[in-house]
């Protein structure tokens, strides 16, 4: 089995791209058994694993595989017609991930390394999730269990023993830096919040502490939204209240897991002009987008996606640059510590054939001493035959190596029978 990983994330793909490849968490479980099953159907072979992590930074699939060079055309394939997305659109913004380099990514990728923002914690409560809804579809084996577990492992390790997370600027205050950029002093703004989940507690934290005006809240789940506005004196709206809510709203921060948008360009024309052409900041942070971006065209709306917070989130990051060396030392180490688990697993199957095969030696001399004993036979006679026909076939199998191998090889096997035999040096006793 090999591991294999295909992917594209804010670095190699737009942001118009990135949300057609996204993957609602409720599709995951599904999706998954449909990769497993239509790859298996089209290679003939078995893709026993295979995990999906899909953020608004990423989505990357990765596969435990018995044929990893047959797989990789299959596999674009499938997540180009799962997407409903043209092959040739996702070539160049894909990057393919064999075995070790795999490992790498997934370690860099739940440190925080490979995120927008610079040691981020969240991307790992996302990878747990992936590993979560893989199991769930019953598509997480051995391979990708090992490979996650050790993943979380890691990047406790570099968050516990590097400044990798310290100072980082998140996307929230990020958002909070772009609405001061817009009109300074917030306490004076109302502030509107559609969606509950943890991006938006995050937001609603950081703007919070701004003391705005009001906050207003707008989600699915009701119960939901109702525990985030407790936290923060915050009202409650349900969803078909928000047409009339961003009239009302200076700053407008969305992000849902909704497929398709929820905020039109009309009804975001229809706001402006009950605000009378007043300023709207408006920040998108879900992937697939909840707000229309023609909306980008107003010129009274300052809209915002999660790229554009791309060079805010970037402040700082000189200042870490010996914790990322750091921490990229750590990874390597624990990439060839899960390598070498890999390489002794491999051998897994040729020390069962060894144990098995001496066990049957052992059954074989066994029962044959035991027919002697019910002959009548001595029984130190039995003993010292049995140890003697079990010591010929012990020595037979290298014997033969040696008699039977060409010269050019007989050099390398005697220099690693004494390892594999254990042989001792009479001179030195």
């Amino acid at each position: 089995m090999e591991l294999l990983a295909v992917g594209l994330n804010y670095q190699s793909a737009p942001l118009a791209l990135r949300e057609r490849l996204a993957f609602p968490a409720e599709e995951l479980p599904y999706s998954l058994q449909t990769l497993a099953g239509r790859i298996s159907g089209l290679a003939k072979k078995s893709v026993a694993e295979a995990a999906i992590l899909s953020t608004c930074n990423r989505t990357e699939v990765y596969c435990a595989t018995d044929n990893s060079e047959e797989i990789k055309p299959l596999l674009l394939q499938w997540l180009a017609q799962e997407r409903n997305v043209a092959p040739e659109d996702l070539l160049s913004h894909l990057y393919i991930l064999p075995q070790q380099e795999v490992v790498r990514h997934a370690f860099r990728v739940a440190s925080g390394l490979d995120s927008m923002v610079l040691g981020e914690a969240q991307i790992l409560g996302q990878m747990k999730q992936a590993a979560r809804s893989a199991e769930e579809a019953g598509t997480l084996g051995q391979m990708l269990h090992q490979l996650f577990q050790r993943t979380f492992s890691v990047a406790k390790e570099v968050r516990s023993h590097t400044e990798i997370g310290a100072h980082s600027v998140s996307m929230a205050s990020a958002a909070v830096k772009l609405a001061n950029r817009i009109f300074g002093d917030l306490s004076k703004r109302h502030v509107f919040f559609i969606g509950a989940g943890e991006m938006i507690q995050l937001c609603a934290t950081h703007f919070a502490a701004q003391n705005p005006k009001s906050i207003t809240i707008a989600n699915r789940s009701q119960e939901r939204a109702q525990l985030l506005a407790s936290a923060h004196q915050a009202n409650v709206i349900p969803l078909s209240a928000v047409p009339d809510q961003l009239g009302k709203s200076d700053i407008v921060i969305s992000c849902t897991a909704s497929t398709l948008p929820i905020i039109g360009l009309g009804t975001v024309e229809n706001a402006c002009r009950v605000r009378k052409h007043e300023p709207i900041f408006m920040l998108d942070l879900a992937v697939p987008r909840d707000i229309e971006a023609q909306v980008s065209r107003l010129d009274d709306v300052f809209l915002y996606t999660v790229d554009d917070l791309s060079l805010i989130v970037q402040e700082g990051r000189e200042h870490r640059a010996a914790a990322v060396e750091q921490a990229e030392a750590i990874i390597e180490t624990q990439v060839q510590g899960f390598m070498r688990w890999v390489s002794e697993r491999s051998m897994v199957p040729a020390i069962q054939h060894i144990h098995q095969q001496a066990d049957d030696i052992a059954q074989l001399e066994l029962d044959h001493a035991r027919r002697l004993l019910a002959k009548g036979t001595d029984i130190d006679e039995v003993l010292q035959l049995m140890a003697h026909r079990l010591s010929a076939k012990f020595a037979h199998g290298p014997m033969q190596a040696l008699h039977n191998a060409p010269a050019s090889d007989r050099d390398t096997l005697m220099k690693w029978l004494p390892q594999l035999f254990d042989l001792k040096n009479r001179d030195h006793k």
